[in-house]
């Protein structure tokens, strides 16, 4: 995507405002028509001050009023145009930022998990308000600019061709250097707004993990990928500011050469007789005026296409394919029966790399499954592949007796209940943490279920009790605590299925046993798959699945395969027997 394509995406966005565009366009020609008046009057003055043997003061004290009233219109249109400009530029920044977000939430999750969180946040943040910048430039400068070059032709067309031929002849040499500029300035910009966003993952990765990195004595590196970044932007973001600075001691020495034309052509004019001295003041004056916009445009360039630059990458970010919705015949699911049937299911993240191959697995109503195996042999693709984050690519996946993929995303994974190794809350109070998943749920719903869990005793010790404000992080809570909030949120929801993948991993042993009985209750009739390397938390299941390199090389249960003396049965001794 070019420049120019950018830029008509950019008025695509505008379009919808059309209406408040066209008024501040008729308020930018009040407040260019007004300014450039002036000096045809300021000529008039002089002339009548310069006059044979006496000053006309009813002249000039009909010209003063004149240009009072010139001065408060030019005033009041002026102020109107900015706070128009402002309303519609936000407008459209808010549209755009909306539907970046909202966008955001449709990819599919191939995408997120192949891109730096950092780079998608600086897409929709820092780049945002890049293009917002321009944008406020844009309509302020480039449209007054444009009304008052047009404009003080027209005026100085009125008073003398001759001269304003002269203006014309040497003008296009602005063009050609603000054009040879702009060429260049983008492709910088382009370049600096994305190691922008590579700066921003970075900082991202390191402020998120700091712990790690601390413990890890990683500083000394972080600090090497940073300057590494930081050196690159610096020479991008030079190499854009010189490009983009010469832009205006250029213009300014052309217009120079336009200023010095007018008077040398005009004084000669004056002394003929062609012109009056007012003339050729008024006429001095709009040449001023005239350069002044080309000086205005060629910073508004500069910013134009850092703006440019930053809309690209959100519009990169747009049309990047959305995740397919469901079929318009897609069936909602209003009660999960459990059943679960994987038929000859086939998937891979990446077509070299083959994952899961010929997966065949029938799960009954209620009956609770452990997924056991090494890591990377497949376990949380097969979770993913329940939860239709990934679709299969080949084979049948059944839920409750329907194909997956006829039913709707929503009403499927609403028969879910999840609980991940990793934790995650949202900034928030306690309750609001716990009712996520259930946002009508009632307070004391909320506090049964912190019960059944054994998180209702330290929640209530804290100041503000389920009123507790966190942050997304959980602030000072501890692991422990964290994963509770989770479970007792899976816990609210009374869910018919049941995920969870290491959901008690962070959990200390005689608060494990509690969870442990709580999701024995819990896991009552409904079916359940724990996606475990703790063997111990396995024990009670029906089955236990154990995959290796994306395959089902055992199944059974804990003692059938303990006495099998398999793959199963070395990962338990491994983890019992010393």
């Amino acid at each position: 995507m070019n420049s120019r394509e950018t830029l008509k995406r950019v008025l695509k966005w505008i379009s919808p405002y059309r209406l408040q565009v066209t008024v501040m366009i008729i308020l930018a020609a009040v407040t260019v028509l007004t300014t450039l008046y002036a000096p045809i009057l300021i000529g008039r003055g002089i002339d009548a001050l310069v006059g044979k043997g006496e000053v006309s003061f009813g002249k000039l004290r009909t010209i003063v009023l004149e240009l009072a009233a010139l001065a408060a219109a030019t005033a009041l249109s002026q102020w109107a145009m900015s706070l128009l400009v402002n309303r519609i530029t936000y407008q459209v920044v808010q549209d755009v930022r909306n539907r970046a977000f909202a966008h955001l939430q449709q990819l599919p999750f191939s995408y997120i998990d192949s891109r730096q969180p950092g780079d998608m946040i600086s897409r929709i943040s820092t780049d945002v308000d890049q293009f917002a910048d321009g944008l406020l430039m844009g309509f302020t400068q480039l449209f007054t600019g444009v009304m008052t070059i047009v404009a003080t032709l027209a005026f100085m067309l009125s008073i003398n061709v001759k001269i304003t031929l002269v203006v014309v002849v040497i003008t296009p040499v602005s063009f050609l250097v603000a054009d040879f500029i702009a060429r260049r300035t983008f492709t910088m910009f382009r370049i600096q707004s994305e190691t922008r966003g590579e700066m921003t993952s970075l900082v991202e990765e390191m402020v998120g993990n700091q712990k790690t990195v601390k413990a890890f004595g990683y500083e000394d590196r972080a600090y090497e990928r940073f300057e590494k970044i930081n050196e690159r932007l610096k020479d991008c973001g030079v190499k854009a500011t010189f490009f983009s600075s010469i832009t205006n001691p250029s213009t300014r020495f052309v217009n120079g050469l336009v200023y010095t034309g007018v008077g040398i052509y005009g004084a000669f004019c004056a002394i003929s007789g062609r012109i009056s001295i007012g003339q050729l003041t008024s006429f001095l004056n709009y040449a001023n005026q005239y350069t002044k916009p080309f000086n205005e445009i060629s910073g508004v360039i500069t910013e134009l296409q850092n703006a440019l630059a930053s809309a690209r990458r959100l519009f990169e970010l747009m049309d990047e394919p959305a995740e397919p919705v469901d079929d318009e015949h897609a069936l909602t699911l209003k009660e999960a029966t459990g059943e679960v049937s994987f038929e000859h299911v086939g998937f891979s993240y990446r077509p070299d790399v083959p994952l899961i191959k010929d997966l065949n697995l029938s799960v009954r109503p209620g009956q609770r499954v452990a997924i056991v195996g090494p890591t990377g042999c497949g376990k949380t693709t097969l979770i993913n592949l329940l939860m239709r984050f990934y679709d299969i690519q080949k084979g049948r996946l059944l839920i409750s007796g329907y194909p997956i993929d006829q039913i709707t995303r929503d009403s499927l994974r609403a028969g879910y209940g999840m609980v991940l190794q990793d934790t995650w809350l949202k900034s928030g109070t306690i309750l609001e943490n716990i009712t996520y998943g259930k946002p009508g749920a009632s307070r004391e719903e909320a506090m049964e279920a912190a019960r059944k869990v054994y998180a209702h005793s330290f929640i209530r010790r804290m100041k503000e009790g389920y009123d507790t404000v966190i942050g997304e992080d959980g602030g000072s809570l501890s692991q422990g605590q964290k994963q509770l909030l989770c479970i007792a949120r899976v816990m609210l929801m009374d869910p018919a299925v049941l995920i969870l993948d290491e959901a008690t991993s962070s959990i200390d042993t005689m608060t494990e046993i509690r969870v442990q009985k709580a999701f024995e209750e819990l896991m009552k009739g409904r079916t359940s798959f724990v996606v475990a390397h703790r063997l111990s938390t396995v024990r009670t299941a029906d089955v236990i699945l154990v995959m290796q390199k994306g395959d089902i090389v055992e199944i059974g249960t804990h003692q059938q395969l303990l006495d099998k003396g398999g793959f199963y049965a070395n990962m338990y001794n491994s983890q019992f027997v010393r």
